[in-house]
């Protein structure tokens, strides 16, 4: 493959006309008509179609990686690589190799729906105090953020590695030529990453690594349409594609990390070589709920994604959304009252189910999800949403957690020409990870997605830190499956307001009846722990003092969700990319 000059030019001139954020604030249209041609101001961005495959990602070069190996003959695994190492690249802020990643994956020969969990462990070595203080109290966000103590032990490498040993089809070294040659001659800053990481210069100048890649010599952050070049990565990726997964896991990149992590200065970890050796990826099966007419499938625990978004639109189904329509302040106050409900349920009960007894198929119950429902048969919002009861042959109970995650992560949806589908998610948690860098890619920070606290007044929490422990994600990759088949891939990066993102645009689809693209574009709503966050510069601003006047405490602020979809049909796929980002959809 000659991923050469001309194609990085010709995607470097596409990257220098996106905005820093495609939002524009109507002032002119009103509240009462979020209509799917006018409510949003995001414009731009069209829907793609296809017939034989298609990739649709957070950024144009990886969208163009995956379609070159898909061009070669390769399937949806080979070109899930492809596109995921590139990203690592162009989107270093949101997920790479130093990273973890969910994958849902149908299966057309098989006709079988499974999930794998790539999702990063803790150390063998943490201890309960881990994020605490010398008093017990826990450590303030980024205190524990920026350094080695946040970092998990890598799952990305191995996910990739492990479903490409199954599935894949083309040779691994191919996989990795994208990549390599972008690394070593360039790609074009965009105006997102250069923002970023102007945002962010104060943690990233604390370490020598960082500060040499990102910071220009006379100190100025990299800016939009200079040309970065990464060799180190380039290197890497070398030693992978030679040698497998074993390049990364053991050897001296496993030293130069472990190295990095246990020296970072005034904030050290205690990932071990030990650790990288012994990470497994974790085939897992998918958890569905029923909707509709369509099953929503996605990945489960140590993920909360597919059962709070599950337990979402299993309320929903009890209330004729599609008669209610968008215009209707109804529908607004039942997304947001079910997603508080669900939110308390995962509070409580949801974490890494290797580790702590949990309620899954209780809290997807029939039943359960009924008399959830008839809470939000009021004309108010709720008082309060506390965490249920949900049908459990365990009798320990949680205290509720605390865990924060911020906005950031990827999102890629991928079928091919066998209509095998990838809906992956995939972060180094929050924006630039823990900052620390070794050769050419930045390590995550994912531990602190586990509570700071591990007990509340005598009581566990759920989703403590523990040896080996997978923190619980609200990563939410997900396929829609209809009378059998996959009818939809899609997921956001978004921290905890992933799952706001995806049931918000699900609802606008299926129930609706809008375009992926409108969907997608639809203005922000969420509502996660009793304030409704309606996103900025929209016309869901002027839903505030509706939503006020039921009960409502009301936050405007940035939602900039990522969420890329593709929807198969029998002789078609459509695909279509937030605008809110620099997603681009790629199709034959």
């Amino acid at each position: 493959m000659e991923w050469n000059q001309h194609r990085i030019a010709l995607l470097s001139a596409c990257l220098l006309t996106l905005p820093v954020t495609s939002l524009a604030k109507d002032s002119q249209q009103s509240a009462d008509q979020l209509a799917p041609e006018a409510a949003t101001g995001l414009t731009e961005q069209q829907a793609v179609t296809g017939k034989d495959w298609m990739v649709a990602s957070a950024n144009p070069y990886a969208s163009e990686a995956g379609a070159e190996i898909l061009r070669l003959g390769g399937n949806a695994i080979d070109a899930m690589v492809a596109t995921q190492l590139v990203l690592g690249l162009t989107e270093p802020q949101s997920s790479g190799i130093g990273g973890g990643a969910f994958m849902v994956y149908w299966d057309q020969k098989k006709t079988a729906l499974t999930t794998f969990d790539g999702r990063e462990t803790a150390p063998f070595a943490v201890t309960p105090l881990l994020f605490q203080d010398e008093t017990g109290q826990p450590l303030k966000f980024f205190d524990a953020v920026v350094g080695g103590r946040s970092v998990g032990t890598p799952g990305t490498v191995r996910l990739m590695w492990y479903t490409h040993q199954r599935h894949g089809k083309l040779d691994w070294k191919k996989l990795f030529e994208p990549a390599i040659e972008l690394a070593k001659e360039g790609f074009t800053v965009s105006p997102r990453l250069a923002a970023l990481v102007e945002k962010d210069k104060a943690h990233l100048q604390r370490f020598a690594a960082t500060k040499a890649y990102f910071f220009n010599e006379d100190g100025t952050a990299i800016q939009a349409g200079q040309t970065l070049k990464n060799p180190d990565y380039a290197d890497t990726l070398r030693q992978i594609a030679e040698r497998g997964a074993s390049a990364f896991y053991t050897g001296e990149i496993a030293k130069d990390i472990v190295k990095a992590v246990r020296t970072a200065p005034g904030n050290p970890g205690v990932l071990s070589t030990m650790d990288l050796a012994t990470y497994q990826v974790k085939e897992r099966p998918a958890v569905c709920a029923p909707y509709r007419q369509y099953e929503v499938c996605g990945m489960g625990p140590p993920s909360s994604g597919a059962l709070t978004l599950g337990q979402i639109m299993g309320m929903l189904s009890h209330y004729p959304l599609g008669d209610l329509g968008p215009d209707n302040l109804t529908s607004w106050r039942l997304l947001g009252d079910a997603s508080r409900l669900a939110f308390a349920d995962r509070g409580r009960y949801m974490a890494d189910s290797d580790y702590v007894p949990m309620p899954t198929k209780g809290l997807l119950a029939d039943d359960y999800l009924q008399q959830r429902a008839t809470l939000l048969n009021s004309d108010q919002a709720l008082t309060t949403a506390e965490a249920g009861n949900p049908p459990w042959d365990h009798a320990m109970r949680y205290a509720m957690d605390e865990s924060l995650e911020l906005p950031s992560t990827s999102h890629f949806s991928i079928v091919d020409k066998g209509r095998n589908v990838i809906s992956m998610t995939t972060t180094i948690e929050n924006g630039f990870g823990s900052r620390v860098m070794v050769r050419g890619f930045l390590l995550n920070n994912e531990l602190t997605d586990f509570s700071f606290r591990s007990h509340d007044k005598g009581m566990p929490i759920a989703n403590r830190v523990e040896p080996g422990k997978r923190p619980r994600s609200s990563m939410a990759p997900t396929i829609v499956m209809k009378k059998g088949k996959p009818y939809l891939a899609i997921g956001s990066p978004g921290g905890s307001q992933i799952i706001g993102y995806v049931a918000k645009t699900l609802v606008a689809h299926l129930d609706w009846g809008m375009d992926l693209q409108q969907a997608i574009n639809l203005p922000n709503m969420n509502n996660r722990f009793g304030p409704f966050e309606l996103e900025a510069s929209t016309p869901a601003e002027q839903w505030a003092p509706k939503l006020e006047a039921l009960g409502f405490k009301v936050q405007i602020k940035e939602l900039n969700s990522g969420v890329q979809a593709i929807k198969l049909s029998d002789k078609a796929l459509t695909g279509a990319a937030d605008p809110r980002r620099e997603g681009k959809v790629v199709a034959q």
